[in-house]
């Protein structure tokens, strides 16, 4: 299993980002896909869950109404579009599965500016 995000950067408060993250060594399209944060000091948080297909999506109040997670099966990938990015939202930004165990991939930082 590989997980790997990209996407991440610099961007001043109110920005857009679209993190990926796109996947090998499993049947990607039979699996719930998840975003977690990680900002310096913080514990590790849930961001967002998308279902298999696609058609059950749930999202952390913090981030509900301005992130959208969504996933394309044909290329292995998930991804989380960020709108009216805050500060608060500065963390590495992860992808994760549940497969038996639990995969995470390498994370990409994000980083807003007030």
């Amino acid at each position: 299993v590989q997980l790997v995000e990209s996407g991440g950067g610099w961007v001043q408060s109110g920005g857009s980002l679209r993190l990926s993250c796109t996947a090998s060594g499993f049947t990607f399209s039979i699996y719930d896909m998840s975003w977690y944060r990680q900002a310096p000091g913080k514990e590790r948080e849930w961001v967002a869950t998308i279902s298999s297909i696609g058609h059950i999506t749930k999202y952390a109040d913090s981030v509900k109404g301005r992130f959208t997670i969504s996933r394309d099966n044909a290329k292995n990938t998930v991804y989380l579009q960020m709108n009216s990015l805050k500060p608060e939202d500065t963390a590495a930004y992860y992808c994760r599965l549940v497969r038996g165990g639990i995969y995470w991939g390498q994370g990409t930082q994000v980083t807003i500016s007030s």
